[in-house]
Order: structure tokens, then sequence, then C-alpha cells
């Protein structure tokens, strides 16, 4: 009885010996590939991520799902990346930081997946060590493969943080994707009283949830606005549109100028300056650190006739951002300056606008790296910085004028503490700011005041009003 029939020599599993093609691999999934880019440009080269993605979409023109799921792969990895550590270096024989950096963000991208998405383990496993294998190396597929096995095992966020066993701030620090140090931040930031305790897990779990788009209508009725865009008015700004998704690049009161994308709480952070009650003359404001550009755009629109604005940043490239948002406006100029330093005489203005450089720790919705970027050693620099820029503010107004001083961020360090040293000068009177938002809820400080995602759905920012009385 004759055997089965030989394949010819080379065909597929053909005589040894014979020429073999190598095996096809499927393409690399395209939503993986992209978040890890992302995460790659985050970690190489302190990229952010809400700039770096909108980019690689509009490149690689994914289907709509598959955008959608990069980006929810993205900020989620990034977001997290904490509680993903956490949970790795429980299942790696070495450091974390000894680890290839792009197989660790490989790894992170993995466990999200399993831990927050509840991806299928054969599914994230599988996409992962594939990307491995392909940006890291062959070498490095095994470890991954064996790690996220573990991960996979281990069960999901709530099975992983019963077993990381921890308590107090590090059970909230995990449990919301946060450092202890901002954790310990936001509850002195709340009062540090028993009412500030019980929201202060609400306004960790407000920095995870993805922001809504803002727009500021500054040369079209907001109505029109709202109708062209599909969007609602905004509760609290005058000006404010709020929209729950879609590209605003693509509108045209946005292409032409009439309107642009802006937080609602920056937007009151610049009304803030127009609403203060002033003593003698109204004709020249200055916004000292205008850059990019968003306040200075909505103060040229909303002030009265006759007021001159001048509109300063000391980096060249900011200030060409501000010249853009201030495009077609009249009475306006823009200087390179640094406001510690300025050209301007002492006096020399009504009203001034300090939107002074902070942490940013306001905005960790948009960008859901800064959480990790930053350390607490980063605050008393820029505290430095921010208290010889509003010392120099209140310099360039005159006796009667206002100044606005104002942040993204609630740590007491940059709001509080900066606006007290200043108001403890004999020639300088704080103007309470809740009376000035009647409309807005829940947002003084004191004398001051703060603006939350939890309460108010806006970036988190500090508001305070100065009067130089002589």
């Amino acid at each position: 009885m004759s055997g089965p029939p030989r394949r010819p020599a080379g065909a597929r599993g053909g005589q040894r010996g014979g020429p073999r093609r190598p095996p096809r691999r499927a393409p690399l999934d395209g939503a993986r590939l992209t978040a890890y880019d992302v995460l790659d440009g985050v970690s190489a080269r302190e990229a952010y991520a809400n700039l770096l993605l909108p980019q690689l979409l509009r490149e690689r023109q994914l289907e709509p799902r598959d955008a959608a799921f990069a980006t929810q792969l993205a900020y989620g990895s990034l977001r997290a990346q904490g509680t993903l550590d956490a949970v790795l270096a429980r299942l790696v024989d070495r450091p974390l930081a000894d680890l290839d950096r792009r197989l660790l963000d490989l790894l992170r991208l993995g466990a999200y997946q399993l831990v927050d998405l509840r991806v299928p383990a054969h599914a994230a496993v599988a996409t992962t060590v594939d990307l491995v294998r392909a940006i890291v190396g062959p070498g490095a597929s095994g470890l991954a493969n064996a790690v996220l096995r573990k991960v996979a095992a281990g069960g999901d966020r709530a099975a992983w943080l019963a077993q990381l066993g921890a308590d107090g701030d590090r059970r909230l620090a995990l449990a919301t994707d946060h450092p202890e140090w901002i954790v310990a931040a936001w509850r002195e930031a709340l009062g540090g009283d028993a009412a500030g305790e019980a929201e202060l897990e609400e306004a960790l779990l407000a920095d995870d949830a993805a922001p809504e788009v803002h727009l500021v209508a500054r040369h079209v009725d907001r109505a029109a606005l709202a109708e062209e865009s599909g969007g609602t008015p905004g509760p609290w700004s005058p000006y404010a549109v709020r929209l729950g998704g879609g590209d605003p690049g693509r509108l045209r009161s946005v292409r032409a100028g009439r309107a642009a994308v802006q937080d609602e709480g920056s937007q009151l952070a610049a009304l803030l300056l127009t609403r203060a009650p002033l003593e003698g003359p109204d004709a020249r404001w200055l916004d000292v650190c205008a850059g990019p550009g968003g306040k200075a755009g909505l103060l040229a629109a909303v002030r009265p006739a006759g007021v001159h604005l001048t509109a300063a940043d000391r980096a060249p490239h900011r200030a060409e951002l501000v010249r853009g948002a201030l495009a077609g406006e009249d009475d306006v100029e823009v200087l390179v300056a640094d406001g510690r330093e300025p050209p301007w005489a002492e006096g020399s203005f009504d009203r001034v606008l300090l939107d002074a450089p902070c942490t940013g720790l306001g905005a960790l919705r948009r960008r859901p790296e800064v959480r990790w970027r930053r350390t607490a050693g980063d605050v008393a620099p820029l505290v430095e910085l921010q208290t010889a820029l509003l010392d120099r503010a209140l310099a360039s107004v005159r006796p009667g004028g206002v100044v606005a001083y104002v942040t993204c961020s609630p740590h007491a360090a940059e709001t509080v503490a900066v606006a007290d040293a200043a108001a403890a000068r004999d020639d300088v009177e704080v103007l309470p700011v809740a009376p000035l938002f009647g409309e807005v809820p829940g947002v003084g400080r004191g004398p001051y005041g703060q603006l939350w995602p939890h309460r108010h759905g806006t970036d988190a920012m500090f508001l305070a009003l100065l009067r130089r009385t002589r």
C-alpha cells in the first residue's frame, strides 16, 4: 500500500532542508500602536498627550471606533500609571526603573486593558506581546507574556487594590490614580475639615473623567454658536458653550476666529478682571502672562470702547500665539516681556490680569500625565516666581486699580498663600470674589474664589482680586 503523496520540496510542511518562508504575522493593532506612541512621546520627549494624540489620529486616519479606543487606552494608561506600576512592581523581579522604557510603557498599556477595561485576557495579552516583539524585540516578549498573564490572573482593579493592601491616603491615591502628595494637597484645598474630607474622593475622581469641550463666543452670539455647534450654553460664563464631543476646529465660527476653545473656568478668570469695581479711570488693561492668548482674546472682545489692551509674555513663541488670538482686534499691543522686569512704568494700568505660571494641577482632566510628571518639589520654585510676578503686577497698576491673580491649580501654596502674602501689604486691599459671581454656587474660598471640576464642571481655577490702595 502506497504512502501519502509527497509535497513538493519547499512547500509548507515539505521535506527537511527545503526552503521555508517565515510565517506571516498579523499586522499590529492600529489603535493600540497609536496609544503606545502617545505613551512613548510622553515618557521619551515629555510631550503632552492632549497635543500629540490628535496629531497622530489625523495622520493615521483610524476608523472612529479605533480612534476612540486609542484615546481611551492612551489617556487611561497615562492617568492610571501609579496604580499600574504598583501592580507591575509585584510581578516583575527587578525595579521597574531598570526595565527598558519602551517595555514598561507597553506593560502599562497591557495592564490597563486587563485591570480597568476588562478586555479579554487573550486579546490584551496577545496584542501587547506582539507590540513588544515588534518594538522592543523578541527577547522581551517572553517577560511581557508572563507578567501580563499574572496581571490577568489577579483580577480587576478592585481585586488588585485588595491584594495591594493599601489604606489611608495610599488607598485613596491608588483608587483615584493620584500621587499621595496631590491627595494631601486636595484635602487642604477643600478646607481640611469634615466637609472637605467628605468630598475629597469625589474631587479626585473628577480629575479622571473625560472633560467636555468648552467654547467661548467672542464675536458671535452665544445662542448662534450653540446652534451651530449642537452644544448647550454654559451655566456660568455668558460666553460659554459646552459640547459633548466632536471636532470644534471644523466649526465656521472657530475657523473664522469669532469663537475659540476655552474652558469655562478660564473664561470666568478673565471676566473676574472686568467685574471688579474700580475707582478712577478705566482705559488701560494689561494681561501680564498672556500666552497662549485665550484670556487676552476674551478681554479684547468684552472690554468697553476706548480701552487699550496690552498683552505680554516673556516667551517669543507664546507672544506669537497671543498675536494670533488678537488678530483683527483694534487698540491692542503684544509685547515680549518678562513680568518681573517689565518695560512699562509703574502705575501704568487700571486693570491687570496675572494668570501666573503654575503646576497646572487644575487641568489634570485634560493632561493626565501631569500628575506623574509634577512632584511636590516643583511647587516652591513656582511660588517664588508667582510671588515676584504678583509684586510687579501690583506695582504696574495705579492706586485704586485692581489686579486679578489666577492660577490653574488649587494647591494652597501657589494660591491662598501667595495671595495672602500680597494682601498683607499695607497698600493692598482684598476684594471678595464670591459676590462678583453670585450665579456660581460654591465658588468662595475665604475671600478668594476656587472652581472645581466636581462642583462646576470646569478646570480647578483659583481666583483672587487685589486693589492697590496707594
